[in-house]
């Protein structure tokens, strides 16, 4: 069995009882996008391969904010697998610098490889699925889908981010609307304008079935 092949086994397994959002098929859709931007960048192959394969291998979420588990987490397993350090090392740190809440804070560490990964999270926290994976996330955080009376913040910082209990709808503004000005490929920046104006008209739906307009 080759190591990727060992490494989806790991997180198939890992995340077998995930939240759904983010769970094994959150991964494969990932690695996939990864696939597929990799077909026009050029980047270390492995070290995006193995950093989609991981990279939620251990959410903070999901771990009291702990952001230093996941990178831990597959540090332990590409070690046992005998991957080279230099790989190791860029593997955790794609998985520590890549997530939205990071760039909310200080940017420490940048490379082609954890900037296609991250478009490929990204990819798929846009768009039909998107929006499926936000309101799975709310309701399983029991928050409201929405309420007219609670703004949506602009300018979150990390912090702030981490915490917030804000309903679902107001997630769109606080992170899903902002990531398409995000994405850093070619690749990506074109499959997120036609997710975004997806999310868009879902929005303007939203609010004309709310308001009972429609």
């Amino acid at each position: 069995m080759e190591l990727l092949d060992r490494t989806v086994a790991f997180v198939r397994g890992t995340l077998s009882d995930a939240e759904s959002g983010h769970d094994w098929w959150h991964i494969q859709r990932v690695w996939n996008n990864t696939k597929l931007i990799l077909e026009n960048e050029s980047a270390d192959r492995l070290v995006c391969e193995l950093a989609a394969l991981l990279h939620d291998i251990a959410d903070s979420k999901f771990h009291d904010g702990d952001e230093t588990i996941g990178p831990r987490v597959a540090g332990e397993f590409l070690s046992k697998e005998n991957v080279s350090p230099e790989i190791i090392e860029h593997v955790q740190q794609i998985i520590l610098n890549m997530s939205f809440k990071a760039s909310l804070g200080e940017i420490t560490f940048d490379s082609p490889e954890l900037q296609i990964v991250r478009d490929a999270d990204r990819l798929d926290a846009i768009g039909a699925i998107g929006i499926a994976r936000a309101f799975n996330y709310g309701g399983y955080k029991n928050r409201e889908i929405y309420n007219p009376t609670i703004l949506a913040e602009e300018n979150m910082s990390k912090e702030a981010y981490k915490h917030t209990t804000a309903p679902t709808i107001n997630h769109f503004y606080e992170k899903l609307l902002l990531l398409k000005d995000k994405m850093h490929t070619q690749t990506a920046k074109r499959i997120a304008k036609q997710r975004h104006q997806y999310m868009e008209g879902f929005l303007q739906q939203f609010y004309a079935e709310w308001d009972g307009k429609a």
